[in-house]
C-alpha cells in the first residue's frame, strides 16, 4: 500500500503513477530538517513533501522508548494504588500502628502515588506533542 494512503485524511487512490517530479531548492539545514520530519512520520521525502503540499498533516511515529516508559509507569502507579487499598482494608495490620504513624505513611504514598502521575503526565505530553 502506498504511504499516504495509509496517512488519516489522505487522499484516495494513492496506487496511481505518479509522473510528473517537482524539483524544489532547499538549504542543507532545510533538506537536514526534511529528512528529521520524514523519518518522524515514518514516511520517505517524497511521501512527506506531497502530503504536506496537499495539505496534509502527518503525523508523528510514536516514540516507542516513551510508550514503554508510560506503561511502566502507569503499572506502578496500579501496583501502589492496590497495595495501599489492600494495607487499608485489612485491619489486623493497621492495629500496631499509632494514628500519626498512620497518616505519615499514607501521606508519603500519596505523594509518590502523585509523583508518579506527574511523571506520566510528563511522558504523555513528550509522546503526544508533535515534535517541529
Amino acid at each position: 500500500m502506498d504511504e499516504a494512503a495509509e496517512i488519516e485524511g489522505a487522499p484516495e487512490g494513492g496506487s496511481r503513477r505518479r509522473g510528473r517530479h517537482l524539483r524544489v531548492p532547499v538549504t542543507a539545514e532545510e533538506g537536514q530538517q526534511i529528512e528529521e520530519l520524514a523519518q518522524q512520520t515514518g514516511l520517505s521525502i517524497a511521501a512527506y513533501l506531497r502530503l504536506v503540499g496537499l495539505g496534509y498533516k502527518p503525523r508523528n511515529v510514536v516514540d516507542f522508548d516513551e510508550v514503554q516508559r508510560l506503561v511502566a509507569v502507569n503499572g506502578d502507579l496500579g501496583r501502589m494504588g492496590g497495595l495501599l487499598k489492600l494495607w487499608l482494608t485489612d485491619d489486623a495490620k493497621l492495629d500496631e500502628f499509632k494514628p500519626e504513624e498512620m497518616r505519615r505513611i499514607v501521606r508519603g504514598l500519596l505523594k509518590k502515588i502523585e509523583a508518579g502521575q506527574e511523571e506520566l503526565r510528563e511522558v504523555a505530553k513528550s509522546v503526544l506533542i508533535a515534535r517541529p
